[in-house]
């Protein structure tokens, strides 16, 4: 890990502290848990400033690749999943599972596919409430 990577990590497992302590996740491989409404809007949060932070604000790029459905329509899940979790070695992606949970990667990873995150045509904290309501872990 580079320098710029660790650092960027760091700041961000900083911002993410109390989210991390504030939430409990399930453990073992048997263990679903369902993800609460509060929750995906500290998701919807966390992609939105802290992916931003990289991946630009709108998630159309910057120090990182675009985020942008069109983009990451085509890519395998799996892929986007691994590349959350566990970072990319040689780039500033840090990985992300010291604080999230398999689960909230692939509620995310479905999201980025789907646009969740983008805002449209002014879409406001009611649109990511409506966002957050969908329990995409079943698809």
């Amino acid at each position: 890990m580079n320098k710029l990577t660790l650092l960027i990590f760091l700041a961000v497992l900083s911002t993410q502290a109390s989210v991390l302590f504030s939430v409990t996740h399930a453990k073992g491989p048997d263990s679903v848990k369902v993800l609460t409404e509060v929750r995906k809007e500290q998701l919807i949060h966390m992609v939105k400033q802290d992916c931003g932070s990289c991946h630009g604000m709108s998630l159309k790029g910057g120090l990182g690749p675009t985020l942008l459905p069109e983009d990451v329509k085509d890519k395998p899940l799996l892929f986007l999943q691994n590349t959350i979790l566990y970072g990319r070695s040689g780039t500033a992606m840090p990985p992300w599972k010291i604080i999230l949970t398999e689960q909230e990667v692939l509620w995310i990873s479905q999201g980025l596919q789907r646009g969740t995150f983008i805002k449209k045509n002014g879409a406001n904290k009611q649109n990511n409430e409506q966002i957050a309501q969908g329990n995409d872990h079943e698809k």
